[in-house]
């Protein structure tokens, strides 16, 4: 199996795509490296983090990453609003990255 390597164009997507999905998700860059356990907010320590998920399994595998991490916010956010008697479902975002997930896996990179 041809798998991509680490470049910068796939860095630069990557980061444009966190940032788009962090404002849609309404969560912040400190937000998602918490989520992650990293030592730092930074957007360089959360890009070595992702940069080692690529290079053990591609852009499926941080694709998977960031749908666990929505399910993790999705579940936080319905455990606040069953406390305040409000029921929110923001599955939308999860079902987006697990389309963008599937789509991923049909890619085959040269790079």
């Amino acid at each position: 199996m041809n798998r991509a390597r680490w470049s910068k164009e796939i860095e630069e997507d990557l980061i444009l795509l966190i940032k788009d999905w962090l404002r849609q998700a309404g969560r912040t860059q400190s937000d998602l490296c918490q989520s992650l356990s990293l030592p730092s907010t930074r957007m360089s320590t959360l890009i070595d983090f992702l940069k080692k998920d690529f290079v053990s399994g591609g852009i499926p595998k941080i694709a998977t990453r960031l749908c666990e991490i929505e399910a993790i916010w999705e579940n936080d956010t319905a455990k606040k609003s069953n406390k305040n008697g409000v029921q929110i479902k923001t599955s939308g975002q999860l079902d987006l990255l697990d389309k963008i997930c599937d789509d991923l896996s049909k890619i085959k990179f040269n790079n």
